[in-house]
């Protein structure tokens, strides 16, 4: 698998490209397509240039949820590349209202600046979903508790998905963050189901499984597991 990660925005929102196939940039000449993750604010020319380096063409947009300095973005990338923009039903307002996502101060202070547009090519995210889109295979898991849409993808590459093999990474969003996990106190956070996110989706996953958050460095469950205050106070799923 191919991930390449950069910040972007006021916030450093992490934006991910993600492609099948080795580490590495094709020799040949040709491009691989890639699915764009958590295209925020200021990412336009940052992404040209990754695209270009690393020979890679987008197939799909998708957003752990629907927050500004995640989803910015996605509509001018949506149309500069011609393709879909996936996302959590629960945060799909967000897309088109950005306002509702954020606190009543940093509103005022945003105002009529943050306007955003849901894209004319929109799909929805559904719990336990696959796809298999640029030689990945993705599966959601609904997260919510940072906001009423929040997802994570499991993703692993096609070639080993159902081989037993564990999946190579979780994109996080701001589902959970190395030491941290996302705040729940802004418009859609809900502390209690934060908390059963933590118990029943994120705990029960592997301790080699490696975290790309939505801000801040990578990090895995096991690292987590042990260091993560947040986790440290929820008692596992049963079974």
């Amino acid at each position: 698998m191919f991930v390449v990660g950069f910040p972007s925005g006021p916030l450093q929102a992490n934006c991910y490209l993600l492609a099948g196939g080795a580490d590495e940039s094709p020799t040949d000449g040709s491009d691989r397509p890639c699915v764009i993750v958590d295209p925020g604010q200021h990412v336009m020319e940052p992404l040209a240039a990754r695209l270009a380096e690393h020979r890679l063409t987008p197939v799909a947009v998708l957003l752990t949820h629907g927050h500004f300095d995640h989803a910015y973005s996605a509509t001018e990338v949506s149309e500069a590349y011609d393709v879909p923009v996936w996302v959590h039903p629960g945060d799909r307002p967000l897309l088109s209202e950005p306002l509702r996502g954020v606190g009543s101060d940093l509103a005022r202070l945003l105002g009529p600046e943050l306007a955003m547009r849901e894209p004319r090519r929109i799909a929805e995210l559904t719990d336990g979903q696959a796809m298999e889109p640029a030689g990945l295979r993705i599966t959601v898991l609904h997260t919510p508790g940072h906001t009423e849409g929040s997802v994570c993808l499991r993703v692993s590459t096609a070639a080993v998905a159902g081989s037993g093999v564990e999946p190579d990474v979780l994109v996080a969003g701001d589902t959970l963050f190395a030491g941290a996990v996302g705040r729940t106190d802004l418009p859609g956070g809900d502390p209690e189901a934060m908390t059963e996110t933590l118990r029943s989706r994120i705990l029960p996953l592997p301790d080699e499984l490696v975290v790309l958050p939505g801000h801040g460095p990578a990090t895995t469950i096991g690292r987590e597991r042990v260091r993560n205050p947040f986790l440290r106070g929820v008692a596992p799923a049963e079974g």
